[in-house]
């Protein structure tokens, strides 16, 4: 890292920032990096975009408020944050910010995703759908309505199409409503527990006015219920018990099953962002994560980590974070409890006996068939399993290298 010395000048790279309560959050589009900062803060990155030397800002903030800051400690805290573009006219070593996806894609051809009268459409669309469906009978939705047909395969590879179309599409929404603002965003695969998701990364809407922010997060589960109301609108405009009729009622249903998953926001879906912007919360997992450790400790009476903080690691928050760090914590602790322990004794018992029971299957004394139905269950099964673990292993090595 280059050494920051006075008296030195500094070139910043772009930065954005918005008002936020008492702080200042400011960070790089480009990158995702943002941090909260207090009026002070806010004011020396002003001054140094103004081109004042690091000792010239110490003075003025002196003069403006009567406080000595220490400058050069505050810039060098911007470098961690590469923030920094150039000291002393020499750049900044840093490597460059990975390019986006649909890097041609630019904010002012998806501005439309941001525009008000878009989320009224949509409503209007669901209303319209849930009225059909409770005054005609033949659109009533229930598990007979995935049974489009009597063939299993067909059944399948209909759901199979469609969720997958509908996650890409669910995921690419996130992506273009955070492109509109500038923020790059990026699709990849993760894990939330025992799941393997698809996710957009779009860390710099931070950045965004609020309105932006939570169009982008529910941005995905607008697609699917858009998805659901055309279906349904669809369905309605042709014969029923046809094809296309029991085919397009799939297709809502499908594009339903995916919500609930959104309810559970111990795993950071898409509702506990709106959660974690609505309650005005920095990191409302991490606090939790935090809090949940220290109450543990404390009913096992078990000393903390070196390096972790002895007490209440949510005293120090203001007021209504740390109300609702405390009931997100309860949320956090019995809906991880419940996956785990539904993985425990239900999908890992299950799936170990469908891989031991393909694995033997291998063997002598076998049909063809039954080799086949051993191959497609270890390929598909034993693969899920094996993207998981290196997806979590991926994630978490680039968690420490940040």
């Amino acid at each position: 890292m280059a050494e920051v010395r006075t008296p030195t000048t500094v070139r910043l790279h772009d930065l954005a920032c918005r008002h936020d309560r008492d702080e200042w959050i400011v960070g790089r589009m480009a990158t995702g990096r943002f941090v909260a900062l207090p009026e002070a803060g806010k004011r020396v990155i002003e001054l140094l975009q103004e081109g004042l030397t690091v000792p010239d800002v110490g003075v003025r903030l002196r003069q403006e408020t009567g406080e000595d800051v220490d400058v050069p400690e505050f810039v060098t805290a911007l470098m961690d944050l590469e923030f920094v573009a150039e000291t002393d006219g020499h750049p900044v070593p840093a490597a460059p910010p990975k390019p986006p996806p649909l890097a041609r894609l630019r904010p002012r051809h998806v501005r439309w995703t941001l525009h008000p009268a878009l989320p009224l459409m949509a409503g209007a669309l669901v209303a319209t759908a849930l009225f059909l469906i409770a005054t005609r009978p033949e659109l009533a939705l229930d598990f007979r309505t995935l049974l489009w047909t009597s063939h299993g395969s067909l059944v399948l590879a209909l759901h199979a199409a469609a969720g997958w179309t509908l996650l890409f599409v669910h995921e690419l929404a996130h992506l273009l409503t955070a492109r509109a603002t500038g923020v790059p965003g990026r699709i990849e695969l993760g894990t939330r527990l025992q799941f393997l998701v698809l996710q957009t990364d779009i860390s710099g809407i931070e950045l965004a006015p609020r309105r932006h922010r939570l169009t982008a997060y529910l941005a995905g589960i607008a697609v699917n219920l858009t998805t659901f109301a055309l279906a349904v609108l669809g369905a309605a405009a042709v014969a029923p018990g046809t094809l296309p009729h029991r085919i397009l009622l799939a297709v809502a249903l499908t594009s339903l099953l995916p919500l609930p998953f959104q309810l559970m926001v111990f795993m950071r879906t898409d509702l506990y962002f709106v959660l974690q912007d609505l309650t005005g919360c920095r990191d409302l997992y991490g606090e939790g994560v935090a809090y949940a450790a220290y109450r543990g400790r404390r009913l096992l009476r078990r000393a903390p980590r070196p390096g972790s903080p002895a007490g209440d690691p949510s005293a120090s928050l203001p007021r209504h974070e740390r109300r609702a760090v405390r009931v997100y914590t309860v949320v956090l602790v019995v809906g991880t409890a419940a996956c785990l322990g539904f993985l425990a004794a239900i999908t890992l018992p299950a799936d170990l006996t469908l891989l031991a029971g393909a694995v033997s299957a291998l063997g002598p004394g076998h049909s063809l068939s039954a080799h086949l139905d051993a191959a497609a269950v270890l390929v598909l099964l034993g693969g899920l399993h094996v993207l998981w673990a290196v997806t979590w292993v991926r994630n978490r090595r680039r968690r420490r290298e940040r």
